[in-house]
């Protein structure tokens, strides 16, 4: 069985609470539902994890690339939230390993402020999705289900 992570980036913590009107109401134990459901629907393993700090999401990414090198990873589905805006180590991380990248979104990032529409992540990324509000999870899994 293989393994999908979902790794979530800074604030991600506070879904729910931050800013509903462009985030929704859901909180991120939602979020992780609904990706546990999506993926028991295509028989595949979830690793689903949040970080404030960059080292540690770089850390995982790593463990993620270990995954992909023994051929037991799907995909790596990233919400890096701000850190999308600002981390060469998250996109040197990811080229280092070449997981097969999701760069994901809640949010409409280009209807936002100017410094969100550049990301570091987009040019490393099999697919980018944004703007589907936290359904995007499971939108992605099922995406990357087909991969």
């Amino acid at each position: 069985m293989k393994t999908v992570y979902v790794l979530n980036g800074p604030n991600l913590n506070l879904l729910g609470m931050r800013e509903p009107a462009i985030y929704g109401s859901a909180t991120l134990a939602d979020v992780q539902k609904l990706c546990e459901q999506a993926c028991v629907r295509h028989g595949l393993k979830l690793e689903f994890r949040q970080s404030n700090h960059e080292g540690e999401l770089v850390d995982w990414i790593h463990e993620a690339g270990r995954l992909h090198a023994k051929g037991e990873l799907q995909a790596l589905i990233m919400n890096a939230a701000a850190y999308t805006h600002t981390s060469v180590a998250i996109l040197d991380a990811v080229k280092g390993t070449a997981v097969p990248l999701v760069e994901l979104h809640i949010s409409n990032v280009h209807a936002r402020e100017s410094f969100r529409h550049h990301s570091y992540l987009s040019a490393t990324a099999r697919a980018v999705m944004c703007g589907f509000g936290v359904a995007g999870y499971g939108l992605a899994i099922d995406a990357v289900a087909q991969w």
